[in-house]
């Protein structure tokens, strides 16, 4: 008699690729179990299945190669600022954008080429223009008046006499997607660009300055967007503005945090993209797209281990972790879902608040949560956390960040330590 294998329950598409229950009934990342991993590793941790990661690089670069020929992707890595995240990535074949020196520094060391990595920011300071001008960084992208000029003048002091630094205007076209007010930046009124208006006289005043060749210009309207129309009606609104061989139209499209939400595919983000510029600016144009948040956030899935259940007007069940590690409910109310990772598709029998340990009343990672009964030493899973989640871990209430455990294969290997108490005090004086 042949035995039959048990078949294998599917979780959601919030999960990274290939993740399954397994056959003790427990949460499987990249072929480790969870619980496992958080008996080996301790919580809260952030465990990043390589596999996904790798795989939606891949799923980017081969659709927009099948749709238009001169192009990159570049990594948006304020999304998740981590070396082993840069190192995948640019092995995947990515260019990458940073927004500071400390990224800038991040970038190069985890092995992009200088010459396909791209300065972004509203505030560059003189060191860090100076830091991209030394780095050989690609494109700086141009943001006021003021750092057309300081950019001039540091140019003209470092670079010799027969170089030039390409440069991008970023423009805001007046274009807002549907997303939260913290994270929408093509709007009229935004600290990023210059208005349609102001992006003509940069043009002009870029003309002046010998030592900064304008290439292009680049937009973002926002993060965490569902619908594509706006990204259409933005590449309209800089047709206007010149024919340029360069033509960055940022990133933004969305992340599914919960079941309910599902985000547009890859394919129909490029394609809309890319028929707008062949449409609107022509098809022989180098497109950059810089996709952070649709790279990285299903990779990864936060552990922690519940600490202390009660029950009041609400039932309150309260994790090892929180706004340290996810900071992200706290600043714009983003919703995630929550499992307990030695049965993940059990039904929910509790409807509760899952907490976090600081001292705010705020700290709540997911409101109105249903959890299979409970209880104290219980390992709980929130999937799609790897956008902004290690960016964003802070030290309050001194505790130490979590650790970035990757998982591939059934193998688990720690890719950033946790904190110590030591680390704490590492910069005191």
């Amino acid at each position: 008699m042949i035995a039959t294998v048990p078949q294998l329950r599917q979780l959601s598409h919030v999960y990274p690729r290939g993740s399954r229950v397994n056959e003790r009934g427990h949460l499987e990342l990249g072929g480790c179990d969870a619980v496992e991993l958080a008996r080996e590793f301790g919580t809260p941790l952030y465990a990043v299945v390589e596999d996904d990661l790798r795989g939606r690089a891949r799923e980017f670069v081969d659709t927009l190669a099948s749709r238009h020929r001169d192009f990159d992707i570049l990594f948006a890595s304020k999304a998740f600022p981590c070396t082993a995240v840069y190192r995948a990535l640019a092995a995947e074949g990515l260019a990458c954008d940073v927004a500071s020196g400390g990224e800038l520094a991040l970038a190069l060391s985890a092995g992009f080429d200088p010459a396909r990595t791209y300065m972004h920011g509203n505030a560059k300071s003189a060191l860090e223009l100076r830091e991209a001008l030394q780095a050989g960084v690609g494109h700086v992208v141009l943001d006021s008046v003021d750092e057309i000029e300081r950019l001039a003048a540091i140019a003209e002091e470092m670079l010799p006499p027969d170089r030039r630094q390409d440069v991008l205007i970023r423009v805001t076209p007046g274009v807002a997607g549907d997303t939260h007010a913290a994270i929408s930046t093509g709007q009229a009124d935004s600290k990023f660009g210059f208005s349609v208006t102001q992006a003509r006289d940069a043009i002009a005043a870029l003309s002046g300055h010998r030592r900064l060749a304008l290439v292009g210009l680049h937009f973002h309207i926002g993060s965490q967007l569902f619908e594509l129309e706006p990204f259409r009606a933005a590449v309209r609104a800089i047709a206007g503005l010149g024919d340029f061989p360069v033509y960055n139209l940022g990133g933004g499209l969305g992340a599914a945090y919960t079941p309910d939400q599902h985000p547009p595919s890859v394919e129909r983000y490029v394609e809309t993209i890319v028929d707008a510029l062949h449409s609107e600016l022509g098809e022989d144009k180098r497109l950059l797209l810089e996709p952070g948040r649709a790279l990285v956030a299903n990779s990864t899935v936060t552990l922690y281990t519940v600490q202390t259940i009660k029950h009041n007007v609400s039932t309150w069940v309260a994790v090892d972790g929180g706004m340290s590690d996810n900071l992200r409910p706290m600043m714009y109310g983003a919703r995630y879902a929550a499992v307990i990772a030695d049965r993940p598709l059990a039904p929910g029998t509790v409807a509760c608040h899952l907490a976090g340990k600081h001292c705010e009343s705020g700290d709540v990672i997911v409101r109105d949560a249903s959890l299979p009964d409970p209880a104290v030493g219980d390992v709980i899973a929130t999937p799609a956390t790897g956008a902004y989640g290690y960016a964003m871990a802070n030290n309050y209430n001194g505790v130490p960040r979590p650790p970035v455990i990757f998982c591939r294969g059934g193998d688990a290997r720690v890719a950033v330590r946790r904190e110590t108490y030591s680390d704490l005090m590492s910069r005191d004086v």
